[in-house]
């Protein structure tokens, strides 16, 4: 493609060469170029692609994009633009096609349920009849096909690409996880979303936002390039998204009078029943997942949908033909005849194992035993905070080990204890060890809840990535224990 092309609607200057030249393909790491090829510098936390920009002519690329001042290299043309994030965005869309403006594009932002959300409006799409993109966590989606997810959100090349695909596939919406991470850093700029959806906004990525201004405002942005804004008002921060946010604001709760309201909750062990009022119309809803912050997480996508015209009808048969998402409050122990309950749920904030927990203790006819432990290279200051709330709600807890990363897990353990007040606890740094320890004490009519790691299949430790999926670890001490 045509370079001028590629960077149609963007403010830039020639420094050197001829922008009249053809393109192989896009790329920001150096060691992907290829001859013919345009490297964008893209500045990130480790380290700045400036400082490649010799490896990449090297490697046969014929034009360079920066933002920077630098020694001109010979035979390439070089591009300078005012941020190279927001260009690379708008780059990656041109190039293949704008394939945002050619699909809906729905966006779930929030600390906690932004893929239990995604899945949800996914499955409610659907039961609409409509062929539906997913881009999160977990995995993406094109229909039914499954896509590795490397990152929550891809970034904008890989993002922009991951659309062209569902626009050539004939994918009618696409709904997707933003990360404050993703937000800050540009991935998403450019794609107009047909609706925003909020959940909620708690403790988390400090390390990476350092104030938790700037974490809400990171936030902010999803909504500050949406048609529509589907906002909770049971939280706080969702009241200040509809002072803040730009266009029209539709609102969803439960204990306050909002536009999509749900009322008449009734949780249990496989799920919560509740009502969803709208417009005057009514439906009772049977989710097969449990807990009062999912019963939110489907007002708010219901709440989506009902924007973009779905009936109640539908919105209640997705609803409830989902039977779980991975890693969400998931039983795990279902094939077992055990007397007690193991789930296993992504909890990894302050507010998401409070939500876990208070959960699965409306339950829980024994004791509740919790498995938990904070990741290491990340916000330590939710550590005390999890340590508290891990052994207050639950009758007797397990600290253990969460992807320590390059810090010393103990060391990790240590911060945890400096906020636990009781004495319902032992430290087990191994965390499978940990888990057949809290299995081996349950009893009839006890629930174990695993918190922290959800749909990973992995534990990272210090330079190594090892394969850890806790429903295998479950099945194995399962069998270990009956045998």
């Amino acid at each position: 493609m045509n370079l001028k092309k590629i960077l149609n609607n963007i403010e830039y200057e020639v420094v050197r060469g001829n922008d009249n030249l053809d393109i192989g393909e896009i790329q920001y790491d150096s060691r992907e170029i290829k001859k013919g090829d345009v490297f964008v510098c893209i500045r990130g936390y480790v380290t700045d692609g400036h400082k490649y920009i010799g490896s990449a002519c090297e490697n046969g690329a014929s034009a360079v994009v920066l933002s920077e001042d630098v020694k001109p290299v010979p035979g390439c043309t070089v591009i300078r633009v005012k941020d190279t994030r927001k260009t690379l965005a708008l780059m990656a869309s041109n190039y293949y096609g704008n394939p945002s403006e050619k699909l809906k594009v729905i966006g779930v932002t929030g600390t906690n349920g932004k893929t239990t959300s995604t899945f949800m409006v996914k499955s409610i799409l659907e039961a609409a009849g409509f062929k539906v993109g997913l881009i999160g966590t977990i995995s993406n989606f094109i229909g039914d096909k499954k896509i590795p997810s490397h990152r929550t959100t891809p970034e904008s090349l890989e993002l922009q690409k991951l659309l062209a695909r569902m626009v050539e596939e004939s994918v009618d919406y696409c709904v997707m996880e933003a990360s404050s991470h993703s937000l800050y850093l540009d991935r998403t700029y450019g794609i107009k979303f047909c609706q925003a959806i909020f959940t909620n906004l708690t403790r988390d990525h400090l390390d990476f936002h350092k104030t938790f201004e700037n974490y809400y405002r990171a936030k902010l942005i999803l909504f500050q390039n949406a048609l529509n804004s589907i906002v909770n008002i049971d939280d706080r921060y969702g009241e200040r998204i509809c002072k803040d946010a730009p266009g029209t604001k539709v609102t969803y709760a439960i204990d306050k009078k909002a536009d999509v309201q749900g009322g008449s909750l009734n949780v249990h062990s496989r799920g919560i029943a509740f009502t969803i009022t709208y417009g005057g119309d009514k439906e009772s809803i049977n989710l097969n997942i449990p807990g009062k912050y999912n019963a939110m997480n489907a007002l708010g996508s219901a709440a989506a949908c009902l924007c973009e015209g779905v009936d109640l009808h539908n919105v209640k048969k997705g609803l409830e033909q989902m039977e779980s998402v991975p890693g969400r409050c998931e039983v795990v122990t279902k094939p077992y005849n055990l007397g007690y309950e193991v789930i296993v749920d992504f909890a990894h904030t302050p507010d998401g194992l409070k939500n876990i927990l208070k959960t699965v203790r409306e339950f829980t006819n024994g004791k509740l035993i919790c498995v938990f432990g904070c990741g290491g290279d990340r916000d330590n200051t939710k550590r005390p905070v999890m340590g508290k709330i891990g052994t207050e709600l639950s009758d007797f807890a397990f600290i253990t080990s969460d992807n320590p990363r390059t810090e010393d897990p103990m060391s990790i353990i240590r911060e945890i204890l400096t906020g636990v007040e009781k004495h319902n606890y032992t430290v087990i740094e191994n965390r499978r060890e940990a888990i057949k320890a809290a299995m081996k004490m349950a009893k009839r009519g006890d629930v174990v809840v695993v918190a922290g790691k959800g749909h990973e299949t992995y534990q990272i430790l210090k330079d190594k990535t090892i394969h850890f999926d806790e429903r295998e670890v479950v099945a194995d001490i399962v069998k270990e224990l009956s045998s």
